[in-house]
């Protein structure tokens, strides 16, 4: 008998002396659907085991505040990032603490304007350039190419097609999106986890190592920040002198978080970038994220010489001087200069 009441004992005591963990909790939305700055989201923490909860912080990546220990909170999110955001809460239970997460999507409150075009003219394209970057510099065009050993950067005519220069990459490098700043040409390369510099006569002057993205698509820039495309829901701002990843956006509408946006091109303050496998461009806010157009360019592929090779739409260059967009794809041989009409 006593031995029986010393093992029910000890029992109880182990119970009473457990270690809490975050997986003995959970952190739930409760209202996760369509939810904008203008929202309050809840959240309700998840007790299963019912320990004594001393007091709880939130943290939602701008602050960090106690709040009352009970089971369902509030958070404004006026102040948060469109797009996938993640929050946690400091558990004090027993003496010790404990750090629960979730996350939650925070959409656009507007619809994109949609946008459909008008061929002004068109143009010849090497039918051969898995064209990856394109971009304008003084009336001449430059465009990246890719696929391992044949991935290239091209100096163009863009109104004959004459190709006034051509480097051909090292073959392990497959080439990406590329942008001009600073009298510099940027590129980058796919998954070899670096970009390529040049001096304006395509002279190799250095490179630089991805951090924080793993992977090189699009790039373009403002007077302040170059922004960077991986295949994820993100575009990075990069430092313009160091190339690192200081911040990042998402592509957000009222109703998705975009992903595989690949060509960028900065154009009157907004970026417009290919969405990979898909007939159209997007237009961004560079500051939120904020998806504020759709291009709909179904239609152009067709236009082309079709042919084995012949491969997705992707290619962005607007004409400052003339103030025309450009467009053309992977193995295309035209390059169209269009405009806008809204739909």
């Amino acid at each position: 008998m006593f031995k029986k009441l010393t093992v029910i004992l000890l029992a109880l005591i182990l119970i009473g002396c457990k270690d809490i963990s975050s997986d003995q909790f959970k952190l739930k939305v409760l209202n996760p659907d369509q939810l904008t700055q203008a929202s309050t989201l809840k959240l309700k923490l998840i007790n299963p085991n019912d320990f004594s909860i001393d007091s709880i912080k939130l943290v939602d990546g701008n602050s960090t505040k106690k709040i009352a220990a009970k089971s369902v909170f509030e958070l404004q999110l006026s102040e948060q990032k469109l797009g996938v955001n993640s929050i946690s809460v400091e558990v004090f239970s027993e003496g010790k603490s404990v750090e629960v997460k979730t996350s939650f999507t925070v959409y656009n409150s507007k619809k994109p304007q949609l946008y459909t075009y008008n061929i002004i003219n068109t143009y010849p394209h090497d039918i051969k350039a898995y064209t990856q970057g394109l971009e304008f510099y003084r009336d001449t065009l430059y465009e990246s190419t890719g696929l391992r050993g044949k991935s290239s950067l091209r100096k163009v005519n863009y109104k004959t097609g004459e190709i006034y220069k051509k480097v051909d990459l090292d073959q392990f490098y497959f080439g990406e999106g590329l942008t001009i700043f600073n009298e510099k040409i940027i590129q980058l390369t796919y998954q070899s986890n670096e970009g390529l510099i040049y001096n304006l006569d395509m002279e190799k002057i250095g490179k630089f190592k991805y951090n924080a993205s793993k992977e090189g698509w699009g790039l373009t820039h403002d007077h302040q920040w170059l922004y960077k495309s991986d295949g994820s829901t993100k575009i990075w701002r990069l430092d313009q002198e160091t190339f690192e990843e200081v911040d990042y956006i998402q592509a957000v509408t009222h109703s998705a978080v975009l992903n595989r946006l690949n060509e960028l091109e900065y154009i009157n303050g907004k970026i417009y970038a290919n969405t990979y496998l898909k007939d159209g461009i997007v237009i961004i806010d560079p500051e939120t994220g904020a998806v504020e157009g759709l291009i709909d360019l179904r239609g152009l592929k067709k236009k082309v010489t079709q042919h084995d090779q012949l491969d997705v739409l992707n290619g962005i260059a607007y004409n400052k001087n003339t103030k025309q967009l450009f467009v053309t794809g992977k193995n295309w041989d035209k390059l169209f200069e269009i405009e806008l009409i809204k739909k």
